[in-house]
């Protein structure tokens, strides 16, 4: 087990520096001056030179990779051009709407998909089963923004019973907080769900298709315990590895949820960003979704041995 973590771990950052050159070089070989480019068509010689110190273009181009990846490593993500703050600071002030939206997403989609992927497999062949089939190809077909402008129109403003757009900081208490959240999580987490359950009830079936699952049938073992003690436990890899898919997903989805919703989310600042061409905002937030993205992949591969005591050997 320790040699599957230690593989897992040098995978993960041998990744992660992969991420860190392309990142790195997104902003450097871009076609065209990257200092005229963010000051703009009307900027003089001098502001563009001024751009170019601060950025630290001047410089060969391995002294400037030696010199960003020294400052990640103390924790600086650079300076917004536009914004003249730091950009760790811009992207903490916006992670309370990412955090939350995401929580509660990951909340639905896992609870729901999972549940729904169950139930779904031990009625096999049923209505239920088929309205799931169903509701997983809609689901998992349908974009995001396409249900969400839906659910602004009915719930929103039509029947008037959520808000339409916005967030609300659970500072202000736990209410307004979360009737901000309900409509931005239900489009977020609809194909998450759809897909989720889909890969659970295709898992469920087969396991409980055993011969093992037969005879604890035939031993008298309650429905439950065959289903929750049994079958989900056998086929939890491929619901973790789903789940792992899907939550490295979610990171896309926030940026569409939250320009849909206007919430003034990582999402939001990630779009600003791109309208302004401010590269440090940029580079700073791809470089921490990147690193975000592996901690997830490398946190699925050690729950594997939790699940499937055979990867331990």
């Amino acid at each position: 087990m320790g040699t599957y973590i230690l593989r897992r771990l040098i995978s993960a950052i041998a990744v992660m520096a992969v991420v860190g050159i392309f990142v790195f070089l997104l902003l450097r070989l871009a076609p065209g001056d990257p200092a005229a480019m963010i000051a703009g068509p009307t900027a003089t010689e001098e502001m563009i030179a001024g751009i170019r110190d601060q950025l630290g273009l001047n410089e060969p181009l391995p002294v400037q990779f030696g010199q960003w990846v020294l400052s990640i490593l103390k924790g600086n993500l650079g300076t917004s051009i536009f914004a003249g703050l730091p950009v760790l600071i811009l992207i903490s002030q916006r992670l309370e709407p990412t955090i939350s939206l995401s929580f509660l997403t990951v909340l639905l989609s896992v609870a729901a998909g999972v549940s729904f992927g169950i139930f779904a497999a031990w009625r096999a062949g049923g209505f239920v089963d088929r309205m799931l089939i169903a509701f997983s190809a809609i689901g998992y077909s349908v974009p995001v923004f396409v249900v969400g402008y839906f659910l602004i129109y009915y719930f929103a403003i039509e029947a008037r019973w959520l808000p339409v757009q916005g967030y609300a900081s659970i500072e202000y208490g736990i209410g307004p907080w979360f009737v901000h959240l309900i409509l931005p999580t239900v489009a977020l987490s609809l194909s998450y769900i759809a897909f989720i359950a889909r890969i659970t009830r295709a898992s469920m079936i087969e396991i409980l298709s055993e011969d093992y699952m037969r005879t604890a049938a035939a031993k008298g073992a309650s429905t439950y315990s065959m289903l929750f003690h049994h079958a989900l436990k056998n086929a939890g890899p491929p619901i973790l590895t789903v789940i792992g898919i899907s939550l490295a997903h979610l990171i896309g989805g926030v940026v569409l949820t939250e320009t849909v919703f206007n919430i003034p989310g990582v999402g939001r600042l990630v779009v600003d960003a791109i309208n302004n061409r401010d590269y440090p905002v940029i580079q700073g937030v791809l470089i921490l979704v990147s690193g975000l993205y592996v901690l997830i992949n490398l946190a699925v591969d050690l729950a594997y041995t939790l699940v499937d005591p055979r990867i331990r050997y």
